[in-house]
């Protein structure tokens, strides 16, 4: 059965109004203070994942216009946490007071950043590690940003809804980098499928197609938990595969429009054409996914990272009364364009959850960020193994993909041959088994 937060239009509500609060200023931000805040005190943030996404949402919250200040970072590599104390130094100045013992780095050092006197951490290293540190943020008592996607496979999803209930009971606030979600062209246009503009809905679609992302290449002394981890894009416990990676946003798009429902099974086929060699890792680059939603609509989820192909990064809601990408414009019986405030949604979302822990609102977007992450999972799931996978089946069978013992030393899931290839660990539709 599908897991949800207690009220999936009030929360809807609550976004709306936080992302269109005011008008946008000139640096992009939609914001308003409240007399209610609690207090004028620094939020102190740490910064856990010190990659480029990273650095990136590490610069979303510090570009809050409020009293937000990053006082430690921690990176499983020694040299990205560094990197990261002295580049945001440069830029954000007083913003930033990360002295040499706060800098933080291996295994735990999530567990040291939290331990460090913090109120809000910042989750950004890769996917698979994201179940593990957002219990170990709650159950401390911290705020959450979290990046998409949340979870690589069932035992992380489980865990990640749990983790949602102790937010809950202890009141944190919890944000997931799903930026749309606070986009108000956005907001607008699902609350407009909503009310029906669309008709009654009949198909849907979902694209995430474009030509790739780096490759780290094995440098020379790397243990095989190294190299994975600095080229951890091409490893599913670390990346869930694109799938679960990059397209997460879309089918977060669609599962929005959908209500907040998540798909019940989903079918598919995929493989590799072009991700040949050994800096590949064992993902796919092609995938096509049939979900079906509850009540019997279709959704049809494209991703591919092949060069020279056709591109496309949308979602579309298909109704019987007219059609929307979900960005802003509607066609059809009652057409409709957005021509309000625009902002930047990477930077508002740290907006609002600066606003939610000052007036102490209740806000937890994990519960979303899991069945999104999770939808993304399943179609990996079911494109791997060419057979119907059911949610609830997935949810309660689907396999750990996670390490036994995490150290530098420590057996990844997936080794190389004696070659140094892991296509012999590449899923072969018929032969794989979802659960």
């Amino acid at each position: 059965m599908s897991a949800r937060s207690p009220s999936s239009r009030r929360r809807f509500l609550q976004h709306s109004a936080a992302a269109m609060a005011g008008a946008a200023l000139a640096d992009g931000f939609s914001w308003t203070r409240s007399v209610h805040a609690a207090g004028s005190d620094p939020i102190r943030v740490a910064l856990i994942g010190c990659g480029g996404r990273g650095l990136g949402a590490a610069a979303n919250c510090l570009n809050v216009p409020d009293n937000v200040k990053l006082v430690a970072v921690a990176d499983a590599f020694e040299d990205q946490a560094q990197k990261a104390a002295r580049s945001l130094k440069e830029k954000y100045g007083d913003k930033v007071d990360v002295p040499p013992e706060r800098v933080f780095a291996g295994f735990d050092a999530y567990q040291q950043a939290m331990a460090a006197g913090v109120d809000l951490v910042l989750l950004t290293t890769p996917p698979g590690f994201r179940p593990l540190q957002y219990r170990a943020a709650v159950e401390a008592g911290k705020h959450v940003f979290m990046e998409k996607p949340v979870c690589v496979d069932a035992p992380g999803y489980r865990s990640v809804m749990e983790s949602n209930r102790v937010a809950d009971q202890r009141n944190l606030k919890v944000v997931v980098g799903l930026q749309s979600r606070h986009d108000p062209q956005l907001i607008e246009t699902i609350q407009r499928i909503h009310d029906g503009a669309l008709g009654e809905i009949q198909f849907l679609r979902a694209y995430r197609n474009g030509a790739g992302v780096w490759v780290r290449t094995r440098e020379p002394g790397q243990t095989e938990m190294q190299y994975q981890m600095r080229n951890w894009y091409y490893f599913v416990w670390l990346c869930g595969d694109q799938i679960v990676e990059q397209h997460v946003h879309h089918l977060d798009r669609i599962n929005w429009a959908m209500k907040d429902e998540h798909p019940v099974e989903a079918n598919g086929m995929g493989g590799r054409e072009v991700r040949k060699g050994k800096d590949f890792g064992h993902i796919y680059d092609h995938q096509y996914v049939e979900y079906t939603y509850p009540n019997g609509i279709k959704l049809f989820s494209q991703n591919r990272h092949i060069r020279n192909c056709w591109n496309a990064a949308t979602q579309h809601v298909h109704g019987s009364r007219g059609h929307s990408d979900c960005t802003g414009t509607i066609t059809g019986d009652r057409a409709w364009t957005y021509n309000g405030p625009k902002v930047n949604a990477t930077d508002q979302e740290h907006v609002d959850l600066i606003r939610a822990i000052r007036n102490d609102d209740r806000h937890n977007e994990g519960y979303y960020g899991a069945n999104s992450s999770f939808t993304a999972v399943l179609g990996r799931m079911a494109t791997y193994s060419g057979s119907v996978v059911t949610w609830d089946d997935a949810v309660a069978k689907g396999p750990d993909e996670m390490p036994q013992r995490l150290a530098w030393d420590a057996e990844p899931p997936v080794l190389p041959d004696a070659g140094g290839s892991y296509e012999h660990a590449v899923a072969v539709p018929g032969v794989y088994r979802a659960y």
